[in-house]
């Protein structure tokens, strides 16, 4: 955390900072613009050589090959059968590729990259020396953590998250006219430790944000994370990751075929769906409890958190085959109403436009009377 931790009013849970006092005020001068949140909770991955781009290319969902510096993107990394298995954001230098991971999953996904390598003139640096900040483009904190960013070789290293529209190659299977990522201007700065300590001694306390205001603010979004949206059995088209994460027509990558097939011809098993809870209770859901439509356990919750504007909102990957209407979040013993937004349509899928072929019957029809060609007799 550096110096953040240090700043009043900073709550820690472990290496993350929860808050700074006031959750809810944290939250909308972060959507403003007006603050910066500690990311503790993710880790930076730099890949250097001259090799780089091509073979992260080669290895991954993303077309990265041309990337220039300064442009960000993201990619996931599949297995054979199309599964989520890593996900990060990408930002280059013209010297380096630097990945920003959730921290449970760097370095797992550090060590696969190093296993790939083979002859590749790459290499593959888990740089836990660096420090993170996330902030909402745009506002007065703009300039100040662009300003405090690392620069190795000229660039400043800022991400902006994609997910703010649809990629060059993505597909949005969402069908809202106005999608809430259009707001989420997502940034995240990579820092030295001496630069954190910089800026969080150049900043007074309500110019930062905990953990707790970033992660509402994603939820309201939309946007999955490694962390909380994946699972074993994720394909990207279930939380509609293929919307900034996927290029549709790049070369092959492993998992490629699952991902056409899915997309061009079937339909995924599930689906990211949006509720909007009944904080009556005052009971606030932990990710994994279950969702059901009736007495039948449709889903189960995967990021939970109370928005300052939305009350309590959480994200649920649910069965392709799930109502739409209304549902019921099972916790601690408590039946919590849920209001369903749909992030992913059932139909999701299946885009390609594939002649359908006439049914041939086996037995021969009679003529019908009204195909006569007049004059003929017939």
């Amino acid at each position: 955390m550096s110096g953040f931790d240090q700043v009043d009013g900073a709550v820690a849970e472990g290496d993350l900072i929860a808050h700074f006092g006031d959750v809810f005020r944290e939250q909308r001068r972060l959507a403003d613009g007006a603050a910066l949140a500690p990311l503790g909770d993710r880790a930076v991955i730099e890949v250097a050589g001259p090799e780089r781009l091509s073979w992260l290319d080669s290895i991954t969902s993303q077309a990265v090959g041309r990337l220039a510096p300064g442009d960000s993107t993201e990619l996931l990394v599949l297995d054979p059968q199309g599964r989520v298995e890593h996900a990060a954001g990408v930002i280059d230098d013209g010297e380096s590729t630097w990945l920003i991971a959730d921290d449970g999953d760097a370095e797992a996904l550090a060590g696969w990259l190093t296993r790939m390598k083979f002859r590749t003139q790459a290499t593959v640096d888990l740089r836990s020396d660096l420090v993170l900040v996330g902030y909402i483009d745009g506002g007065v904190i703009s300039a100040t953590a662009t300003a405090a960013a690392f620069a190795p070789n000229g660039a400043a290293l800022v991400w902006s998250d994609p997910w703010q529209r649809i990629s060059v190659g993505g597909h949005q299977y969402s069908e809202v006219i106005e999608h809430p990522a259009a707001d989420y201007a997502w940034r995240v700065a990579i820092l030295t430790a001496e630069q954190a300590d910089a800026l969080a001694a150049s900043l007074d306390r309500e110019a930062f944000a905990g953990v707790l205001a970033a992660e509402a603010l994603r939820v309201a979004a939309w946007r999955p994370r490694w962390t909380t949206e994946v699972d074993e059995r994720s394909l990207p088209h279930e939380s509609d990751w293929i919307r900034s994460a996927v290029h549709l027509s790049k070369g092959c990558y492993r998992g490629q075929e699952t991902v056409a097939k899915v997309h061009n011809l079937g339909h995924p098993p599930r689906r990211l769906a949006a509720l909007h809870l009944d904080g009556s209770d005052a009971v606030l859901p932990e990710p994994g409890a279950a969702v059901f439509a009736g007495d039948d356990e449709v889903g189960h919750l995967t990021s939970v958190a109370r928005h300052h504007e939305d009350g309590p909102i959480a994200l649920a990957i649910l069965s392709r085959r799930a109502p739409i209407g209304d549902l019921v979040v099972r916790a601690d013993g408590i039946d919590i109403a849920a209001s369903q937004q749909v992030i992913v349509p059932a139909d999701a899928g299946a885009t390609a436009d594939v002649p359908r072929l006439t049914r041939l019957s086996r037995r021969p029809t009679a003529p019908d009377p009204r195909d006569a060609v007049p004059g003929t007799g017939s």
